[in-house]
């Protein structure tokens, strides 16, 4: 491992915790094989084409949303945009395959998962520097915050393990053995229990933070899909903690679950191998990236109805909300 200390106490600048800027309501979407971000309004309407760099895929916003990060796997790099006028501001560089990261509570140190080298490594967002590295197994993926900056969870996805970084220690305080790839996680709201999908094994398993072991397993299964198609990536919650939706990949629907009872009380038929998934900030509405049909789903949460797919680029993973 490799750290620089960060320190007791962080100011940050004025570019990263001034005030929110107003929302424009556009929706962002990478498409990972075109190398664009496309662009639609709050009325879904495609408005604009952005070549970006190679192979887009996590994306996250700055904590004013005044700007907002895009992890280029295939250029080493994390391009950050202006969310008002999708103008490129800065890159931080010499990122190893970035696949997806989260922004820590404090709102300057993001962890990166690096594909190819197997690591998490930590930037300072101010500055663009490594300040931190730490040793995963091969393919880290999904990475994960908690609410109160304490621990951060990485998922290898060759390794079957999730890694749970003690951000105090600054160490791997522990490897959690899941099923087979997993790949993406959601916190409940009380941030007691960490849900963790399982790609190839097509399951959730569910962690409690507290003891850090699988205590409950959910399976999925839509009628017609055989179970080996069933292949679950992204994973939302919602705030008051009573859903969960569960992208189901090559099964084409998203899963609908009762996070109280961990039981699935819906499938929605989407798009081909839906993987990545954003609500809106009234939680309304539930965007849908289907990587091989190059569109995206809206599905109407009250109903659980799909109400429109909307093309896009080539090979959808990541989306934003400006709202």
């Amino acid at each position: 491992m490799v750290w620089r200390s960060f320190g007791t106490v962080l100011v940050l600048s004025t570019a990263l915790a001034g005030a929110a800027s107003a929302a424009t309501g556009n929706r962002i979407v990478a498409n990972e094989k075109s190398s664009t971000l496309t662009i639609l309004d709050a009325e879904d309407k495609v408005i604009k084409t952005i070549p970006t760099c190679g192979r887009p895929r996590g994306m996250i916003f700055t904590p004013n949303r005044k700007q907002f990060l895009v992890g280029c796997a295939d250029d080493n790099l994390i391009a950050i945009y202006d969310t008002g006028t999708f103008e490129l501001v800065r890159r931080i560089t010499n990122v190893a395959a970035p696949e997806t990261f989260d922004l820590h509570p404090d709102g300057r140190h993001l962890y990166v998962s690096n594909e190819e080298d197997a690591q998490a490594t930590v930037f300072d967002l101010e500055t663009g520097e490594q300040v931190g590295a730490f040793d995963t197994g091969e393919e880290p993926e999904g990475v994960l915050a908690t609410p109160d900056g304490k621990l951060v969870f990485v998922a290898s996805e060759a390794a079957n393990l999730v890694h749970v970084i003690d951000t105090e220690k600054q160490e791997v305080v522990k490897d959690i053995v899941t099923d087979t790839r997993p790949r993406r996680f959601a916190l409940t709201p009380d941030a007691k229990e960490l849900w963790v999908s399982a790609e190839i094994a097509g399951v959730v398993n569910v962690v409690d933070v507290a003891t850090l072991e699988v205590v409950h397993t959910i399976e999925f299964l839509p009628r017609g899909m055989r179970r080996e198609m069933v292949t679950p990536v992204d994973v939302l919650i919602t705030r008051d903690g009573k859903r969960a939706f569960v992208a189901l990949g090559r099964a084409n629907h998203v899963a609908v679950v009762d996070v109280p009872s961990k039981k699935v009380i819906d499938y929605v038929l989407v798009g081909r191998r839906p993987w990545g998934l954003r609500l809106t900030r009234d939680e309304r509405l539930l965007y849908v990236a289907n990587g091989l049909s190059d569109d995206i789903t809206v599905i109407d949460t009250a109903s659980l109805k799909a109400l429109r797919s909307i093309p896009v680029g080539e090979v959808p993973y990541g989306l934003l909300i400006d709202d």
